[in-house]
């Protein structure tokens, strides 16, 4: 029983959510490179991506700061 709690733990770690929004970012730069260069492209679902990396990054930027909090001076 203590496992299996042990293993939910490890499923929702900071550094697991780190790592599947870092696999999903790089998926959103890939989705956005191919997008942006076929013709004609879709610019509105290009903006909707490129807003949808951005949230990305700040959820990645939160959690590393929340795992590595700045030291004071």
């Amino acid at each position: 029983m203590a496992q299996s709690m042990q293993m939910d733990d490890n499923l929702h770690s900071v550094q697991r959510q780190l790592i599947e929004l870092r696999m999903e970012h790089a998926d959103m730069n890939d989705m956005i490179d191919r997008l942006a260069l076929s013709v004609p492209h879709d610019d509105l679902a290009l903006r909707r991506l490129k807003k949808r990396r951005l949230l990305l990054r700040d959820q990645i930027s939160r959690l590393e700061f929340e795992l590595d909090p700045p030291t004071p001076a």
